[in-house]
């Protein structure tokens, strides 16, 4: 018996499985161990991988790619709308609802992002059950740390349209380390505890604070983690979506051009077909610049009936960090295994141990894969032990005030990381002349607060005083939120649940 671990990424997806004890990558048909999140839509047929990526040159108003960007979001959402203007393929939305317009044939139809979704977790499905042989369902799923409840609900329900049974959603922070800490023979009692008498690593505790780093396709995300205890729980996690391998592809991209420029006198930026195959090209030498100090970049027929052949060497990568007293670095995520990135991680952390001896692109689908062995109740590398996980609020919870100066302000009532169940207990305070009163909760979601809730007391007696209102918070470990408003002076209550999305 096995398990399937898998990691959908916003550019690309991995999937492991997990058997006899250990976790492995599967490569695709195509034999690539990675896979493009890219689908393309033709009058009889939908393409999934590497194929569609290519085709997405002469294809490019039926191929969506980065749908992970837009999983339960709505037509309000502003990552939605940044979505959307940088999609070759058409968006549009119908209420709150969004949809791509895929026009194949003579036919235009609507496609939802969750069906989208749907084809690449399938494709992953194909993919670990073509090397296992058997029909295998039981499956953990990664997401980021900072997606919402209804992203993950949205991931679970086009996983399971997918046939796949999920078992969990593991952050992939958490996905990262369980490989980690299985390699180096350490423990983690968040997960699973792993001792090997014989393994001289054994006799070292696991670090006291790690940095996990994770530059994938679109976005760089840190996580700083404290372990105390055997317990994993997350101090703080800052995501940048400007920052990806996107950005270093695009950037190599106007360097070939400026060189096509300089070689042929013929402008090319303005030209979109030109222009992607050109990305297209760069991408390539992108990852030949993972394991190499120089890479060739070829692109027949660029412009006018021109090759196009250049020789471009590994230079100038840029990358963000935060100044965090870590004992080790874990890295994750396709773009990190661009040498130089790593030089320039090691060079901010000189004492600090860098672990990325496992494949950063395939480490977090590992991670899954093994969390996904442990609650099938598979074979694991010490079965004896106990798996212990922690759920914790995925976002700051805040409730909006106003300060002295009759400004609004938020002030975090349940940080994000908080280990679940959680009760927080506050006083607020409200103009006594008023009949009414409104709490409104909010959660910061992309760093922009979202409304939660709003609730609203009534039939308020008016006082010289300010209303003092006691507001109670608990959260259960399934994520749900009770909340309860109480007036000190009248007693007047107002209670609400907020169910978790999943």
């Amino acid at each position: 018996m096995a398990a399937i671990g898998v990691h959908f990424g916003y550019t690309c997806a991995c999937v492991a499985i997990f058997k006899d004890g250990r976790a492995d990558v599967i490569a695709n048909d195509a034999g690539d161990r990675v896979t493009p999140s890219v689908v393309a839509y033709r009058e009889t047929e939908q393409i999934v991988g590497i194929a569609a990526k290519q085709g997405r040159v002469r294809n490019a108003t039926n191929t969506v790619v980065k749908v992970k960007q837009l999983l339960g979001r709505t037509s309000v959402d502003p990552e939605a709308n940044a979505h959307k203007a940088e999609s070759k393929c058409p968006v549009v939305s119908k209420g709150e609802k969004l949809y791509y317009e895929i026009t194949a044939g003579e036919q235009t139809k609507l496609v939802t992002p969750d069906a989208v979704a749907k084809l690449v977790l399938e494709k992953m499905r194909e993919t670990a059950q073509a090397a296992l042989g058997s029909d295998v369902t039981d499956a953990v799923i990664t997401v980021p740390f900072e997606f919402s409840q209804a992203q993950k609900t949205a991931l679970r329900e086009a996983a399971e349209a997918a046939g796949f049974n999920v078992l969990r959603l593991i952050h992939e922070p958490s996905a990262a380390l369980l490989v980690v800490s299985a390699i180096l023979g350490r423990y983690i009692k968040d997960h699973i505890h792993l001792i090997f008498p014989h393994d001289p690593l054994a006799a070292r505790p696991f670090s006291s604070h790690v940095l996990v780093y994770k530059l994938g396709g679109t976005s760089l995300s840190v996580t700083a983690l404290q372990v105390n205890g055997g317990m994993f729980r997350v101090l703080d996690t800052l995501t940048d979506h400007s920052v990806g391998g996107e950005s270093y592809t695009d950037a190599l991209a106007l360097h070939l051009a400026a060189e096509f420029k300089r070689s042929f006198k013929q402008d090319i930026s303005n030209n979109a077909r030109a222009m992607m195959k050109l990305t297209n090209g760069a991408d390539h030498a992108k990852h030949s610049l993972s394991s190499l100090t120089s890479a060739n970049c070829f692109v027949d027929s660029l412009h006018d009936g021109m090759d196009f052949d250049c020789n471009i060497s590994s230079r100038h990568v840029y990358a963000c960090a935060v100044a965090f007293n870590a004992s080790a670095v874990v890295l994750c995520g396709g773009s990190a295994r661009i040498p130089r990135l790593q030089k320039m991680i090691q060079d901010l952390f000189p004492d600090v141990e860098q672990l990325c001896s496992t494949p950063p692109d395939e480490v977090i689908a590992m991670g899954a894969a093994l969390e996904a062995g442990l609650l099938a109740g598979k074979d694991g590398p010490c079965p004896d032990d106990e798996s212990v996980a922690v759920e914790v609020c995925s976002a700051d919870i805040l409730v909006k005030e106003q300060d002295e100066s009759g400004a609004e302000v938020f002030n975090v009532l349940l940080p994000s990381g908080t280990p679940l169940p959680a009760r927080r207990v506050h006083t607020l305070q409200g103009p006594g002349a008023l009949a009414s009163l409104c709490v409104e909760l909010y959660q910061r979601v992309a760093l922009q607060p979202q409304t939660l809730a709003r609730i609203v007391l009534r039939d308020l007696e008016p006082k010289e005083e300010n209303h003092d209102i006691d507001t109670v918070l608990t959260m259960k470990r399934d994520g749900s939120l009770h909340v309860s408003c109480v007036d000190q002076s009248s007693g007047r209550s107002e209670v609400v649940t907020i169910a978790a999305a999943s």
